[in-house]
């Protein structure tokens, strides 16, 4: 890839990622309320679609799921969502060179929450000083692991809310968005883990929907 490529590639997603804050900044703008969610999702959800990043035609609730990353406002969520249409490449570990599934996790929470994973998924799944998450307690930041390869926690994610993950998919895809409650996933589901680092982060939910605070403090730089 030359510079001036990298370079052009770098300026679509921080425009894409410009325009998603200022669709989520109209939504909780005063004059939005008339409508809740209404033009603000409405609008996101046009974006993503017309980056190829969703499904048209309304293939996902929109209002829920702007209303979800919205309210959860993580510096961890909003890295991930910068990245929407990196490409997939094995071994790939940076937004210049692409990522595969655990590198765009390992990158996101280092350059986001400055905690360190383990490079394989598998490895983060094991990693001390995770919590084990029921997929009924899920929060936005979760790791999100599946068996994609006849193997458990070969795959991750990260979870963005409404039953929604954000992942870099598979070789010849971009990093997009999918539901985990379409069967393929379900089917495939491992479990879920949590960050302590990322307990810090309830205080941007409101207080109706933030997670318990867990008991311990995880490093903020894991050895590997």
């Amino acid at each position: 890839m030359t510079s001036r490529s990298r370079c052009s590639s770098a300026g679509a997603r921080r425009r894409l990622a410009a325009a998603l804050l200022a669709a989520w900044a109209a939504c909780a703008s005063p004059g939005a309320h008339a409508a809740p969610d209404a033009a603000g999702g409405d609008a996101v959800l046009r974006l993503l679609e017309d980056k190829g990043l969703l499904p048209a035609g309304g293939a996902v609730e929109s209002s829920a799921l702007v209303r979800q990353v919205r309210d959860a406002a993580s510096e961890l969520v909003l890295s991930a969502m910068n990245f929407l249409g990196v490409r997939y490449r094995r071994g790939g570990s940076s937004a210049e060179e692409g990522f595969d599934c655990s590198g765009f996790t390992r990158y996101v929470f280092e350059n986001s929450i400055g905690l360190v994973l383990p490079r394989r998924a598998d490895q983060q799944a094991r990693l001390a000083g995770l919590l084990a998450v029921r997929d009924d307690e899920l929060r936005p930041g979760d790791l999100v692991f599946f068996n994609t390869m006849r193997r458990a926690f070969s795959h991750v994610g990260i979870y963005i809310g409404e039953g929604k993950f954000i992942h870099a998919p598979r070789s010849g895809a971009r990093v997009r968005i999918e539901d985990m409650r379409e069967a393929y996933w379900t089917k495939r589901f491992n479990g879920a883990r949590r960050a302590d680092a990322t307990a810090a982060l309830a205080a941007l939910l409101p207080p109706a929907a933030a997670a318990p605070a867990a008991s311990g403090a995880a490093p903020a730089v894991v050895p590997q």
